[in-house]
């Protein structure tokens, strides 16, 4: 035990502790962790986009489809109608043609396409959303976007 030799009765004990050691201990753990993270995390440099939450404008003249996979299958619908393949292309084709009519045909000015939208089940195999866009396209359509579900918490902008 120290005895403080300032201020107040001469005998009194020294209530501060050394903080020294604590601090040299935190100081190594720091250069430790600051060598070896580094090390661990290893990947390729890429640059990633980034991606903010924007509400997504429902517009009539735009395709909502669902795509989901079931026992090594795809489900896909439009609006709540169930489809084949060869049913979504032709639809595709009827309502782009018939949304190109309306707006004045290809020569008008300000011609808009409308938008497919997709809501694809987490578990759905790839191969179903894969097959589903190659078909809006190869229909005519455009724009593609993904319909998601933002995180808890996450803001919209």
């Amino acid at each position: 035990m120290a005895i403080s030799t300032g201020g107040g009765s001469a005998d009194a004990p020294m209530s501060d502790i050394n903080t020294t050691p604590l601090v040299d201990v935190m100081l190594v753990l720091l250069i430790i962790f600051l060598i070896a993270i580094p090390v661990v995390v290893q990947s390729v440099e890429i640059a990633l986009p980034k991606v903010s939450y924007i509400v997504t404008e429902t517009k009539p003249e735009n395709v909502i489809l669902t795509v989901r996979g079931n026992e090594g299958g795809c489900e896909v619908y439009w609006g709540m109608t169930p489809v084949t393949a060869a049913e979504l292309n032709e639809r595709a084709v009827k309502k782009l043609k018939a949304e190109i009519d309306r707006q004045g045909g290809l020569n008008a000015a300000g011609l808009e396409f409308p938008e497919v939208h997709i809501r694809g089940d987490i578990n759905t195999p790839y191969r179903c959303i894969g097959a589903t866009i190659f078909e809006m396209q190869s229909a005519g359509f455009v724009k593609v976007g993904f319909i998601s579900e933002p995180p808890p918490g996450a803001v919209a902008q």
